[in-house]
């Protein structure tokens, strides 16, 4: 059984697992309905795409067409302007089949330059704002990857009342200073305001090596077998009760990632991730 927690203030029980349609950007439709039976097996309740995530939100279309209200339903935007924000979300529910998503998201807004364009009068705040007042969506949300998303995320919760956040969380990147007192104030906040945790590249190894014979879809090298999946999900589990992880964009990790949450129960200590950590050749993804 996978746990669930209130997802921040929407009221939705998610499980902590949340789908990461990115593993549906290239596969097939026959796939696609595979990977949906295997999450249907595991009562995964929580969907996690966007507009970019290649045919992601085409191959989820089919199955949310029957089964919409099994689920909550992120999607994002990359674009910053009011009309390519609205256009994309158009876009994105005609993909999907759905006349609303649950959540929608400002997708890897960390660049100052592009936040700038996306909270200024005739940016993607707009739409969003506008989207919610339509019934398009019903929460809104920010997500973004590397060392400055945490402050930037600060930045973005002072300018507009998100409910939710997404960065990445793994022992080695809050072995970064910097990161690791941004992750812990945005996480503070979070706590406090009811504001949901989402946590990405929790199973990363490093950066992904041309010559490292890596059979996966993820732009980053993961860990791949079960038990270092599982210690890994383990870890990032006990060591923040807030998070939710999204699980890892390749339909072959799926299976082990889904075992691994289920079968949480003890905490991992810090001399037992720090040995982990050394073992596996595990390196920081964001530098």
């Amino acid at each position: 059984m996978i746990e669930k927690k209130q997802f921040g203030a929407t009221g939705h029980l998610s499980t902590r697992a949340l789908f990461g349609a990115a593993a549906l950007a290239k596969v097939t439709q026959a796939e696609a309905d595979k990977t949906m039976d295997l999450l249907e097996e595991f009562g995964i309740n929580h969907i996690d795409t966007a507009a970019s995530y290649g045919d992601a939100e085409i191959r989820l279309g089919p199955w949310l067409k029957q089964n919409r209200s099994k689920v909550f339903l992120a999607t994002k935007t990359g674009e910053r302007t009011y009309k390519g924000a609205k256009e994309e979300l158009h876009r994105s529910l005609d993909r999907l089949k759905v006349d609303s998503v649950d959540l929608w998201q400002m997708h890897v807004l960390v660049d100052p330059l592009e936040w700038e364009t996306a909270m200024s009068e005739d940016g993607a705040l707009r739409a969003f704002i506008e989207a919610k007042e339509e019934g398009l969506v019903r929460f809104l949300g920010v997500t973004g990857h590397g060392i400055t998303a945490p402050w930037m995320h600060l930045k973005s919760l002072e300018k507009y009342p998100f409910n939710s956040v997404l960065l990445p969380y793994n022992y080695t990147i809050l072995q970064n200073e910097n990161y690791r007192k941004g992750f812990e104030k945005l996480a503070s906040i979070c706590n406090e305001k009811s504001i949901a945790l989402q946590a990405i590249k929790t199973i990363a190894k490093g950066p992904k090596e041309e010559d490292s014979g890596n059979r996966f879809a993820t732009w980053y090298e993961p860990l791949s077998k079960p038990e270092d999946i599982s210690f890994a999900i383990h870890w990032a589990l006990s060591s923040n009760d807030q998070i939710f992880i999204n699980t890892a964009g390749d339909i072959h990790l799926l299976p082990a990632v889904l075992e691994a949450f289920s079968s949480f129960s003890n905490k991992i200590s810090d001399d037992e991730v720090k040995n982990f950590v050394n073992k596996k050749g595990i390196t920081p993804l964001f530098v």
